[in-house]
């Protein structure tokens, strides 16, 4: 029995990365043989044990064969005669396909270290377009390392599976997964940018697809292409470290600019609510928690009546936050406020600007939830009419902070 290191522990190391999970490929050995040294067997579809200390994942070398469309068509053989490079072969790209032997020595059979030194995610053979996965791998992959390029056979590779159907035997599940991932990278707009260029995002994404080459007005968006400013805001909501929902939000509010009238270009009038019809068979289709869909609604709708704050009048602001439900969600509207934010500085040349506007609805959430609807209620004599006092108390609260 010979135990390696393998995949992304190595490939972080060489980087200088700090290393999340270890993963270890067992090689001459059987289920038995892991199961009598204590290892508790996990894997379902091959042999994966943990270790009875540490509990790290020990999988038994394994070649695999493709049986049927999609990801799930594969039927996977161990056995002890299956070697480590063949083990290693069936990986994904070369960065990911190194292993370290115990006593120190790095095995390397698809230059992988190479490709760490030139930025550059290459996959590892043929095998790759057996596994439509792989293709949001990679885009992932872009997005943690932004630095890397595709290497120009591998997008080659994935432009022609995406001809081919595979990436539509993806199951919605799985989908979610590696986009939300990829959402949380660094660089989420290299996952975009990857997906659009191979093809993937407009059988995945269509919606966001669409964006691409759509123009808007340069005054307001320097960079034209609403496309490109999508990208610009997820990039902003990953440097101000916003959380999924908020990056889901940020990279879905202008959906609604993907069918605006061609006679009508660059202006986008009534675009959040197109976003909004967008926005739901979107989500139903990937199955998008319901957390990330609600804030995402929130944001299509809202957002560019939250960019307007300073002209809104008072009742204007109570009505956006009472109907956004912000008295009994405060947190849920501070994540609308900062999706918004992302929005405004995702654009050439805006990037360091203030967002006085989340200041001002912050000012105005905060009053409305100074007033005692509790004690307005007992002072009514119509229960009919505590709604509308209720309101009117807010309004005057917001009046007041606000200065007006």
């Amino acid at each position: 029995m010979k135990i390696y290191a393998v995949g992304g522990a190595i490939r972080d190391e060489l980087m200088g990365l700090p290393v999340r999970d270890r993963d270890w490929v067992v090689v001459g050995a059987t289920p038995g043989d892991m199961v009598r040294q204590g290892y508790r067997p996990v894997g379902r579809d091959f042999p994966v044990f943990l270790h009875p200390e540490t509990h790290e994942e020990y999988a038994l070398a394994r070649t695999e064969r493709k049986t049927a469309p999609g990801y799930g068509g594969f039927v996977f053989h161990t056995d002890p005669g299956v070697t480590l490079e063949e083990d290693l072969r069936r990986r994904d790209l070369t960065i990911n396909a190194i292993a370290r032997s115990r006593d120190g020595e790095l095995i390397d059979p698809h230059k992988g270290r190479a490709d760490i030194e030139a930025r550059v995610l290459r996959h590892v053979s043929p095998a790759f377009a057996e596994d439509p996965v792989r293709i949001l791998r990679v885009a992932r992959f872009a997005a943690r390392f932004g630095d890397f390029s595709v290497a120009p056979e591998t997008l080659a590779l994935m432009r022609e599976m995406v001809d081919n159907g595979e990436v539509d035997a993806l199951v919605s599940e799985r989908v979610w997964l590696e986009l939300a991932k990829g959402l949380l990278e660094d660089r989420p707009s290299r996952m975009l940018a990857v997906l659009h260029e191979c093809g993937a995002l407009a059988r995945l994404l269509p919606e966001v697809d669409a964006l691409y080459g759509v123009p808007q007005r340069a005054d307001y968006h320097p960079e034209v292409d609403t496309g490109i400013h999508n990208e610009m805001v997820v990039d902003m909501a990953a440097r101000l470290d916003a959380s999924l929902p908020v990056r889901f939000a940020a990279m879905t509010h202008d959906l609604g600019k993907g069918v605006t009238p061609a006679d009508i270009l660059p202006s986008h009038r009534g675009h959040e609510a197109h976003s909004v019809r967008l926005l739901e068979p979107l989500c139903a289709r990937l199955r998008v928690p319901s957390e990330c869909r609600e804030l995402a609604v929130l944001v299509a709708r809202y957002h560019g009546d939250i960019h307007r704050a300073a002209e809104l009048r008072p009742e204007t602001m109570v009505k956006i936050i009472e109907t956004a439900d912000g008295i009994r969600r405060p947190d849920r509207f501070l994540q609308a406020l900062l999706a918004c934010e992302c929005d405004a500085r995702g654009r050439t040349g805006h990037e360091d600007d203030e967002y006085p506007q989340a200041q001002r609805f912050l000012a105005a959430l905060t009053a409305m939830r100074a007033v005692d609807a509790g004690a307005i209620a007992k002072s009514c004599d119509d229960a009919a009419q505590i709604p509308q006092r209720v309101h009117e108390a807010r309004v005057k609260a917001v009046a007041e902070a606000l200065g007006r």
